[in-house]
C-alpha cells in the first residue's frame, strides 16, 4: 500500500511559525458575511471543521480598505471595528489545531459597482474582463493617483496589524486571480506611464511595496513568529496578459523578500503553461525551480486524492492546498492520515448541506453548478 506519510511531515516556517503537517485549507469563498460584513456563525462552522485536519488554514479572501470590496458576502478587516468579527474567526480556525492566515486583498476592477459606490478603481482604466458573476455590461473603471496607491499600501498594512491584534498566525497577500495587485503586474490591465507602470521592473513595484509595508508591521506590531505569505497568479488568458516570463521573474523578485511562502493559483496543479521557453514541464515544475528551496512552495488546483497530493510534493511544492476535496469530505486529512483513504467522499447530494457544515450561499452555488451540468450533459 502506498505510504503517504510525506503529506504528514512537520514543518517550521523561516517566521518560527510551526505546523502539523502538509495540507492547507485551500481560501475559498462562502459569500456567507453577515449583513455587516461580519464573519457570520455559519462560515465559523464551515472554517471549524475543516481546520481540525490540516496544518495551515487560509481564510477566503477579506478586503483592506473600503472601495476594495469584491462580492456579495464578503467579510470585512478594513476597520478596527472588525476585530471581534476576525478574533472569532481566528480562534475557529485555531480550535481545530491548525495554524490560522488572514486572506487579504483589494478588488481593483473586479469589485463590484454597486458596493464601492460606482467607483471602480484599477492601475488603469481598463474594465475587467468578463465574469458570470458580473453583467455584461462594461465597468467604467478610474485610475488610481499616485496618493491613493500610497494609502492601499498602507491600508494592507493596517489590516495585517488587525490580523495580529485578533490572534491570527499570519497572513496572505492575495496577488492572484487578477484582483488589484495583479492588475498592477499585467501590462493589460496596467498601462500607466509613471513609476508604477510600464516596464516589467515598475509593475513589480506595487506588490513589492505591499509586501515592504506588511513585514515592517509584522516587525513593529507581532508579539512572537507570525508569517507572510503572498499568492500569485501565473498567467492571463487574454493578450497582453501575464506570461509564465512575467511569472518567473515576480518570483525571482519573491523569493529575496523573506517570506514565509508562496502560494500559486492554479486551476490544475499538474498543468503546463499557455506560452513561454518551456511548453513542456509544469507551471509548477519551472516556478518551484525558480523559487528554490529557501521559500516553500504551497500547490493548489484539483487535487482530490492522497495520490494527487503526493504528485504535487513530487513536482515542487513544500505543501498541498486543498479545496473542493475538503468541501466534499471535511475529514479527508484524518482519513487519509489514519489509513482509511478508500473511504474518501468523493460526491455529494442536494441532502447533504447541513452534513456537510457549508453554508448556505455556497451550498446555493455549488448544487447550481450541479444542475447546470445535469442540464447541459442532457
Amino acid at each position: 500500500m502506498q505510504s503517504f506519510s510525506a503529506l504528514f511531515q512537520p514543518y517550521t516556517f523561516r517566521s518560527g511559525v510551526h505546523v502539523r503537517n502538509r495540507l492547507v485549507l485551500a481560501p475559498m469563498t462562502t459569500w456567507s458575511s453577515d449583513p455587516d460584513d461580519s464573519v457570520s456563525r455559519a462560515e465559523l462552522d464551515y472554517i471549524a471543521r475543516r481546520s481540525k485536519g490540516v496544518g495551515l488554514a487560509l481564510t477566503a479572501v477579506t478586503y483592506v480598505t473600503p472601495n476594495g470590496k469584491g462580492f456579495q458576502g464578503q467579510f470585512g478587516a478594513e476597520h478596527d471595528h472588525r476585530l471581534e468579527s476576525l478574533k472569532a474567526l481566528s480562534q475557529a480556525i485555531k480550535s481545530g489545531g491548525a495554524r490560522a492566515v488572514l486572506q487579504i486583498f483589494h478588488a481593483g476592477h473586479q469589485a463590484l459597482p454597486e458596493l464601492v459606490g460606482n467607483d471602480v478603481v484599477s492601475a488603469s482604466d481598463v474594465p475587467p474582463p468578463a465574469s458570470p458573476f458580473r453583467s455584461d455590461i462594461p465597468v467604467p473603471v478610474r485610475a488610481l493617483s499616485r496618493a491613493e496607491i500610497q494609502d492601499i499600501v498602507l491600508d494592507f498594512g493596517q489590516t495585517t496589524r488587525r490580523a495580529i491584534e485578533a490572534g491570527f498566525d499570519g497572513v496572505e497577500i492575495h496577488g492572484a486571480n487578477g484582483y488589484l495587485i495583479q492588475q498592477f503586474m499585467s501590462s493589460h490591465s496596467n498601462r500607466r506611464t509613471d513609476e508604477w507602470g510600464g516596464s516589467l521592473e515598475n509593475r513589480l513595484r506595487f506588490p513589492l511595496a505591499v509586501i515592504e509595508e506588511v513585514k515592517r508591521v509584522v516587525a513593529t506590531h507581532a508579539p512572537g513568529p507570525f508569517l507572510v505569505g503572498y499568492r500569485f497568479s501565473p498567467e492571463e488568458a487574454h493578450e497582453q496578459g501575464l506570461t509564465m516570463h512575467d511569472a518567473l521573474n515576480l518570483v525571482e523578485a519573491l523569493k529575496d523578500q523573506g517570506l514565509d511562502y508562496v502560494h500559486v493559483s492554479l486551476s490544475e496543479y499538474a498543468g503546463q503553461p499557455r506560452r513561454g521557453d518551456d511548453l513542456e514541464r509544469t507551471r509548477l515544475e519551472q516556478i518551484a525551480e525558480r523559487l528554490g528551496a529557501q521559500t516553500p512552495l504551497i500547490a493548489v488546483g484539483n487535487v482530490w486524492s492522497p495520490e494527487d497530493a503526493l504528485q504535487a510534493l513530487h513536482l515542487g511544492a513544500s505543501f498541498v492546498a486543498l479545496g473542493r476535496a475538503l468541501l466534499i469530505d471535511p475529514e479527508w486529512v484524518q482519513k487519509v492520515e489514519a489509513g482509511r483513504s478508500q473511504d474518501l467522499q468523493t460526491t455529494f447530494s442536494v441532502h447533504d448541506r447541513e452534513p456537510l457544515t457549508l453554508p448556505e450561499p455556497l451550498w446555493n452555488l455549488l448544487t447550481g453548478f450541479m444542475l447546470k451540468d445535469r442540464l447541459t450533459q442532457g
